[in-house]
């Protein structure tokens, strides 16, 4: 019979105390770090060398090219940006032995970081090319092009998967849907979609050439909830004014177009997917994507990225008001304040993390900013 002995709810008791040792370390780490700092950015060097491009993911992982200091080829590889470490390198069978710098480069991260998809003048075949990193291998390629897709974009959900390129007339628009268990995607896109038969151009083509005419499909974008896809039609010329096509995320049946002011130079979904925040010509925008009417926000931006659950948008402006360097800054879009600014420049790419708890942004150089308030 087992006997239990039955203690004085006053009395003390030892317990273990190694669970309460393992909680409170990370709260330690951070305690001590957030009393080294007097702001909530923290800055950190990723990398060396300069990649013309790079993408983070919504776990904090960015891929990168950089080009090699020792004249041997450059290698796509990953980087933690918390740990401050290269996470691994992979590997493409038909690399070329270039060493040339800023070739074009394109890179997509699947919602979780599982998967990557990378297309690169580095690489022998014109084509995506798609990596499992929990393998760390390369799954296969799919997708073959002849104009490079400078934009590629994953879905939030996983449904879809975009292509965007520019090249005028031999533009397209790709989507492929995703098969349960069929990774890589087909060879083949499910819809594809070329220059828009809407089109009109800005100007006389007698008169000024191809100014005003259809470049291509530029930053693109899924809606949260997965049904839409916006993308910028790109025009040619310096005053050119680009527009945003809204298409059905599963079709690339068009919904809508707005006509913008200027180049568009990113665009960004609420997390309840009725509203665009877009940055053209320096300055930010927030646009009903039911009624298109659009409004400029009291800031400038090149750069923008929306809160996966909060009214709240991470930006990136190169300019700054008496400095040459440019800023990061918060924005809430409910009262239109901005905080949280931090001087950057040469920002390649930003994100939030998947919880949003963190905002990251890295620089073409290598240099890391991470965004981590005390309450978010």
């Amino acid at each position: 019979m087992e006997v239990r002995e039955e203690l004085n709810s006053r009395s003390i008791v030892r317990a273990d105390s190694q669970g309460l040792t393992v909680r409170s370390a990370g709260l330690v780490r951070r305690g001590l770090r957030d009393l080294a700092r007097d702001s909530n950015w923290l800055i950190k060097k990723v990398f060396a060398g300069r990649s013309a491009q790079v993408a983070i993911s919504d776990k904090g992982n960015v891929c990168a090219i950089p080009n090699s200091t020792f004249g041997a080829p450059p290698r796509l590889i990953l980087f933690d940006i918390e740990m401050n470490v290269p996470m691994m390198a992979l590997s493409v069978p038909s690399e070329l032995p270039k060493v040339a710098e800023n070739l074009p480069t394109a890179f997509a991260w699947s919602p979780g970081s599982r998967y990557l998809v990378a297309a690169s003048e580095l690489w022998r075949e014109r084509a995506l090319h798609i990596f499992d990193l929990h393998s760390k291998m390369l799954l296969g390629t799919f997708g073959e092009f002849t104009t490079f897709p400078a934009r590629l974009e994953w879905s939030t959900t996983g449904a879809y998967f975009a292509a965007a390129s520019a090249g005028g007339k031999r533009a397209s628009l790709r989507l492929w849907t995703a098969v349960r268990d069929a990774i890589p995607f087909p060879s083949l896109p499910t819809h594809e979609m070329g220059l828009p038969d809407w089109f009109e151009r800005q100007t006389y083509e007698a008169e000024f050439g191809e100014e005003g005419a259809f470049s291509g499909y530029g930053r693109t974008a899924f809606s949260p909830d997965g049904k839409t896809l916006a993308s910028v039609v790109e025009i040619r010329g310096d005053w050119a004014d680009d527009s945003i096509v809204l298409v059905d995320a599963a079709t690339l049946a068009k919904k809508n177009v707005f006509h913008a002011q200027g180049h568009v130079t990113d665009v960004a979904w609420t997390p309840d997917s009725s509203q665009i925040v877009y940055c053209a010509s320096g300055q930010a925008y927030r646009l009903d994507v039911n009624t298109l009417t659009s409004e400029p926000l009291p800031f400038g931006a090149e750069f923008c990225a929306c809160h996966p659950h909060l009214p709240l948008c991470l930006c990136f402006s190169s300019w700054l008001k008496n400095s040459a360097k440019g800023r990061l800054f918060i924005a809430d879009l409910s009262t239109q304040n901005v905080f949280d600014e931090h001087a950057a420049e040469n920002i390649a790419h930003l994100r939030w993390s998947s919880d949003g708890s963190k905002a990251y942004a890295v620089t073409s150089n290598g240099m890391a900013y991470i965004y981590e308030p005390s309450l978010i």
